[in-house]
């Protein structure tokens, strides 16, 4: 029976404590798990109006990239994966070489889940404009994939503007992109202009229609799936997925659809 690899997602949320991640991480690396994944979370909401209608955890999370270069620090193989990133909440550039000196330290173990994001208060708080989103968006990858190439690195955009300069460091080697969303239209921007596909599980429906609009939008990376042990999204009916008890069913399942590798959150 063929089955997708299976990662571990780590448990950045709650402040559990450096012990526990590096525990984990070292587990996971030990007994042959493909990756370790991280999400990024800034903020939850606290005004006496909002609605957790997507269900965010309550607690704070550490951040994707250092907790990344932690693991690294303590594994020897897993490959280190955001699922995902949200790039407009810094400058590109910044980024790309926050993600490339993980590349380097790690020995080319990255790789770099990307998404648009959706939660307004986060982009109030890092002063994201609501106008032209999606542009800079698509414009800050342009920016990720040329300082991640050869120097002399330039780039003059709508919204960034790189000078000729020599940007490092640079990836062991070409680094996967791996774009994230719930939408079609993230997906099938995920297929024009990322390496790869991450998806969260909600349930099967939802994901195997992700797949679809994935491969017809042109789509032929890599798919990873994170899923879990977990109640569906709030929004949805259904029973849950990935639990003990349908675990090998779903891990089927996915090799299935097409999916390459499943993180267990």
């Amino acid at each position: 029976m063929v089955y997708p690899e299976v990662g571990v997602g780590l448990p950045v949320v709650g402040l559990r404590g450096p012990d526990a991640v590096a525990a984990i991480a070292k587990a996971a690396d030990d007994l042959g798990f493909a990756a370790v994944s991280v999400f990024e979370r800034l903020l939850v909401p606290a005004a006496p109006d909002w609605v957790n209608h997507a269900g965010l955890p309550g607690e704070a999370a550490y951040d994707a990239l250092d907790t990344l270069a932690y693991v690294a620090a303590h594994t020897r193989q897993v490959r280190l994966h955001t699922a995902i990133l949200v790039p407009l909440f810094q400058q590109p550039v910044v980024l790309a070489r926050r993600v490339a000196t993980i590349d380097q330290l790690s020995g080319g173990r990255m790789d770099l889940g990307i998404a648009l994001g959706w939660l307004p208060e986060e982009f109030v708080a890092t002063g994201v404009p609501a106008r032209g989103r999606v542009a800079a968006f698509e414009e800050s990858i342009a920016v990720l994939r040329a300082c991640w190439g050869p120097d002399p690195v330039e780039h003059t955009g709508a919204r960034y503007t790189v000078p000729m300069a020599i940007v490092g460091p640079k990836p062991v080697g070409p680094l996967t992109l791996y774009g994230g969303g719930v939408t079609r239209q993230a997906v099938e921007r995920a297929a024009r202009l990322a390496d790869g596909l991450t998806l969260a599980h909600r349930d099967w429906d939802s994901t195997r229609a992700a797949v679809g609009w994935y491969h017809e939008a042109g789509g032929g990376g890599p798919i990873v799936l994170r899923a879990g042990p977990m109640r569906p999204h709030p929004m949805l009916e259904g029973p849950p997925g990935f639990t003990p008890e349908t675990i090998l069913d779903d891990l089927r399942r996915s090799a299935d659809e097409g999916i390459g590798r499943v993180d267990w959150t």
